[in-house]
């Protein structure tokens, strides 16, 4: 079992609240990750989806990291600009999203499926053209299989990166697990290994390109509070360390220079961090409801 780390209990209150309230937008709709009581969730809690979906440090990471890969895309990238509230409402956007996330790992069949159908309907609502004249449709299998790898690579190799290496075969199982989801959410053929994910990144050279709108997107992420109080001193440190997993070609791409990287010393900082935040449990996060859920100990995931 991992070495658990005990806070103050001041410190574990707030960040239990921290970790209860984080995905919820005023307003919005909540989700009871400790319900229905032993309902099974998309993904089994021995996966290795549970395994990194608890580390709120590389999951805000390898969402940066994953979005970044996404606004390479013209298509996603007009999609996601011009049809969400990303720039008037940024907290709100990260907030669905993140809960949406969430749910789709951890939550109860019961919850999940219908939340994604939602989702794919509004999909069915986004099209439009790219400034370059190319008509696209959010529920687009080819731009879908986007999205899940983009979202897919930032989060798992933001974990091995920054809290634990995963090695090559929970890579491969990370991305087996997730395609069963993509295939719910209207993207019938994902890579299914981290050779094939390498692939299809390979095959998008031709159309990754760069945009001013990357440059707002991490603007926006360094501004905006996405972490208690104490703890946002390093939010734009993180954004820097998911510059830094970007494919090399990618960056050079994107037009993403050195100084959008991490700096002299910072990568060991985000690694401590991640560390640390593996060993902390949160009993009011998803992860540690929906172990409860299903009658597992709230210290299952820290094996």
């Amino acid at each position: 079992m991992l070495s658990i780390i005990r806070l103050p209990t001041s410190l574990q209150r707030s960040l239990n609240a921290a970790a209860g309230g984080l995905l919820h937008a005023p307003g919005g709709i909540r989700i009871d990750f400790a319900r229905p009581r032993a309902e099974p969730a998309l993904v089994p809690p021995d996966s290795v989806s549970w395994r990194i979906f608890k580390n709120p440090i590389s999951l805000f990471v390898g969402g940066v990291a994953g979005v970044i890969l996404e606004l390479a895309e013209p298509s996603v990238r007009t999609g996601v600009w011009e049809h969400s509230s990303f720039r008037n409402d940024p907290m709100r956007r990260l907030q669905r999203t993140g809960l949406a996330a969430m749910v789709t790992v951890y939550g109860a069949r019961s919850i999940a499926e219908p939340m994604i159908a939602g989702i794919s309907r509004m999909h069915a609502k986004v099209a439009g053209k790219t400034p370059a004249g190319l008509a696209y449709c959010a529920n687009d299998a080819q731009l879908l299989a986007w999205v899940h790898a983009t979202a897919s690579f930032g989060f798992a190799h933001a974990y091995s990166l920054y809290v634990d290496d995963l090695g090559g075969a929970a890579f491969d199982a990370f991305y087996r697990e997730g395609a069963p989801v993509a295939r719910l959410y209207g993207a019938p053929e994902v890579p299914a290994s981290r050779a094939e994910f390498l692939g299809l990144f390979d095959g998008m050279r031709g159309r990754l390109e760069s945009s001013p709108i990357l440059f707002e997107f991490l603007q926006i992420m360094r501004d905006t509070p996405a972490f208690p109080g104490p703890l946002q001193w390093m939010q734009s440190m993180l954004v820097r360390a998911a510059v830094d997993m970007i494919p090399d070609w990618i960056r050079d791409r994107m037009g993403l220079t050195s100084r959008y990287g991490l700096r002299v010393g910072e990568r060991s900082i985000v690694k401590l961090a991640g560390s640390l935040a593996d060993r902390i449990i949160l009993s009011e996060s998803p992860a540690a409801q929906s172990c409860l859920r299903l009658g597992l100990p709230i210290t299952y995931l820290y094996k």
